[in-house]
């Protein structure tokens, strides 16, 4: 079983590289580097630079991660929102996805499973902030589900502009991000295995526990992996569906970059959350067997 390890990538890294096939694909390369790295150096460089001031490489300063850290403002709650709401809404996910993707891989036929795929794939289609608005359509006050009440002889459910419906509106954004990948990770396990210790005597329970699950986990790692990165990083929700009830990290950085030109605050803070975030991944790396789950052991 062939595990996640920073010296394995770097070899192949190397090996591919120095192929014809690395020599090839050298645009490429150029092009994420200009578009991915770049930009990265250019938020660490304005992350040490003096607060308030737009001179990065050119100035060096540790307070803007000194207020980060003293404790003196508010930004730990917005972590603390963002992380929790993102941990909530994968565990969620991870639980809806799961019975999902069982059906559509072993209970329901091909065209079925793929009838039911176009149905989560389509509203990715269309804006996520259209999408969302919608939901304040629907939700607000006079809106679709209010309207409906009221014809019925009772008021609709204020739930707009809370924490529950910025949770709501993020499962309901990266579901798709969740069901995919357990639906590979499910795709793995073998039925005549499932078939073997159901007749060994073995109960339905303990199969799944001890067999489909833990065959199944590559594909459920990586789905809450990417729901998880996403939801932390995300701000639309917050902001239309969550209104000001809650204030997410990402909310915080944004109002650095703009209404308060602290270009430095705002790098740091996006540091921070991507040094959290990508500890969090290499953890969820080390889980994962990749060679298996790309079908290649």
């Amino acid at each position: 079983m062939t595990k996640f390890s920073v010296q394995k990538i770097k070899s192949s890294l190397t090996e591919f590289i120095s192929s014809k096939g690395g020599k090839c694909a050298l645009p490429v390369y150029i092009l994420l580097t200009l578009g991915f790295v770049a930009p990265l150096f250019m938020v660490l460089g304005f992350s040490f630079a003096t607060p308030r001031s737009f001179s990065a490489f050119t100035s060096f300063s540790l307070d803007n991660f000194i207020q980060i850290f003293d404790g003196s403002t508010s930004v730990w709650r917005s972590f603390l929102w963002s992380i929790a709401l993102a941990a909530f809404v994968t565990a969620i996910l991870a639980v809806v996805c799961y019975p999902v993707a069982v059906g559509m891989v072993r209970i329901f036929g091909s065209k079925t499973s793929t009838f039911i795929s176009i149905l989560f794939v389509f509203p990715l289609f269309v804006s996520e902030n259209v999408r969302l608005y919608g939901w304040i359509l629907f939700f607000g006050k006079n809106g679709v589900l209010d309207g409906i009440c009221k014809l019925l002889g009772f008021h609709g459910p204020d739930i707009l502009f809370t924490p529950g419906m910025t949770a709501m509106g993020l499962a309901y954004s990266y579901l798709p991000y969740m069901l995919f990948p357990v639906i590979m990770g499910v795709a793995l396990v073998p039925k005549d295995l499932i078939t073997a210790a159901r007749d060994l005597g073995s109960s339905r329970l303990r199969t799944w526990w001890q067999i489909e699950l833990p065959l199944a986990m590559p594909g459920v790692l990586i789905g809450m992996l990417l729901t998880f990165v996403l939801a932390t990083g995300s701000m639309s929700e917050s902001k239309i569906l969550g209104g000001q009830s809650i204030i997410v990290i990402t909310n915080d950085i944004d109002v650095s970059f703009t209404f308060s030109q602290n270009w430095p605050q705002g790098a740091a803070l996006a540091v921070v959350l991507t040094l959290i975030i990508g500890s969090l991944t290499l953890y969820a790396f080390k889980k994962i067997d990749l060679d298996k789950l790309m079908g290649r052991s």
